[in-house]
């Protein structure tokens, strides 16, 4: 009778033909949901009665800033430090570049240009902070009475400790003239407006590159108890300074009037990823958005969460556990090989899911590096490890050496997009995907 709707049941296979290409697909969703354009285009303050200047570090720095030079009709004065590497064109803006993960006399430059750049400024001007994740690295600003060679110690240490990214941070803005505030409190009384690509688990603004216009209630005992926790090897001249050290606060009146944004985050693009899969007809689980922990030890959690899920799977079916993060390697003494945090997940968790024939994984991290050579991470699956072997390499060998690099290149398996332009921390995507049977599927149809 017309109108009148029938149920008919109808046998549908849903079957991802090239998981790899799914989940590059996945990540890319990823990387546009922190898209600088869209986020800073939201988050624009109001042009001000006097100067407008525009500051900014980190991974993203250079394509936040030709973002708002596209986006700011106002004049203004721009200077932002990104890595070296390649950098977006921008017409206004001044561009330097320095050393990432480990600083450099570049890096010493760069955040005396910043510095300049916030002097003699007034109450009707505006300070508008463009800041992303590696900001930590790019803008050595050692105490007075210590040198580049103290602050790369200092982030020797840190990285080889294997302390998650808010202890490395806490200890860092203990031990800087930028760091923890200091550089917004600099621009007093101009009125600070900080957009910030988040790139660190929970999101606190004032731990992303180590917080340079957000201050936060941490003191020095804090920073200390890091150290002594998580026995990270400093000269003792550093400790002794980091013991005295007091940082600015929030409730000091030089931060009054001032407005801090998170404008992109691992949960928005985790979202995205989501939401892309349920367009192709797979069930996405998002696991956390701040998952931290030492990277072997997270991958081979990841590989145990995904067999379990691939278990329960229906044929025809396929799901995939979605998370992001930031994991660390913790590096003992000896020499180590090449790779990154994400690389070095997934070899972990290659090792647990061989010789599955129904998971592929992704990880990597959202800036398009991973660590210090040029892929953002690698994928896997059950055989990556049979293919290591078939070229030569041994899997667990790589792995104790921390040289995930080295095992994912012989096997053909490095992810390697290129500098994003953005970075809200790792992607890791687990896809089960069973390749027989079908599912029930019901359509309404109207006659």
């Amino acid at each position: 009778m017309l109108g009148e709707s029938v149920a008919i049941a109808l046998w549908e296979r849903v079957v991802i033909s090239d998981p790899r290409t799914f989940l590059e697909d996945l990540f890319f969703a990823a990387v546009r949901a922190a898209d600088p354009y869209e986020a800073i285009r939201a988050h624009l303050p109001q042009r001000p009665k006097g100067r407008t200047v525009v500051i900014g570090a980190g991974k993203a720095a250079s394509q936040m800033a030709e973002a708002f030079e596209r986006l700011w009709p106002h004049p203004f004065e721009g200077v932002v430090v990104a890595r070296h590497g390649p950098v977006a064109a921008c017409q206004t803006f001044k561009i330097l570049q320095s050393a990432h993960p480990v600083p450099d006399e570049a890096g010493l430059s760069a955040s005396e240009a910043l510095i300049d750049a916030v002097q003699g400024l007034t109450k009707d001007d505006l300070v508008i902070a463009l800041i992303s994740g590696g900001g930590s690295a790019l803008l050595p600003a050692p105490p007075e009475g210590f040198s580049l060679a103290d602050e790369i110690a200092l982030n020797e240490a840190l990285l080889a400790s294997g302390a998650p990214i808010s202890a490395m941070n806490l200890v860092r803005k203990h031990f800087s003239r930028i760091k923890g505030g200091r550089l917004a409190a600099l621009a007093h009384p101009a009125r600070v407006v900080s957009l910030i690509v988040s790139d660190v688990p929970g999101d606190n603004p004032a731990f992303v590159a180590s917080g340079p216009t957000v201050p936060d209630e941490g003191d020095a005992s804090e920073a200390l108890r890091a150290i002594r926790d998580y026995k990270i090897a400093l000269p003792q001249r550093i400790v002794d300074f980091i013991h005295q050290e007091v940082t600015p606060k929030p409730s000091d009146a030089t931060f009054s009037g001032h407005e801090v944004h998170v404008i992109a985050s691992a949960r928005v693009s985790l979202e995205a990823a989501a939401k892309l899969a349920v367009e192709r007809g797979v069930e996405p689980i998002i696991l956390s958005d701040c998952i931290e922990g030492e990277a072997k030890d997270i991958g081979r959690m990841h590989a145990a969460l995904a067999r379990e899920f691939a278990s329960r799977a229906s044929a025809g079916k396929p799901m995939v556990l979605l998370s992001g993060g930031e994991t660390t390697v913790t590096i003992g003494g000896g020499t180590y090989g090449k790779g990154g945090r994400n690389s070095e997940l997934l070899l972990s968790a290659a090792l647990d899911l061989q010789g599955s024939e129904d998971i592929t994984a992704l990880a990597a991290d959202t800036d398009g590096i991973d660590g210090s050579e040029d892929n953002a991470g690698a994928f896997c699956d059950g055989q990556t490890v049979a293919r290591i072997r078939a070229a030569g390499g041994d899997a667990r060998s790589f792995l104790s050496g921390h040289d995930a690099w080295s095992a994912f290149s012989l096997a053909g398996d490095l992810f390697a997009p290129g500098p994003t332009g953005t970075n809200v921390n790792d992607f890791r995507a687990f896809c089960c995907n069973k390749r027989e049977g079908g599912s029930y599927v019901t359509l309404a149809i109207t006659q």
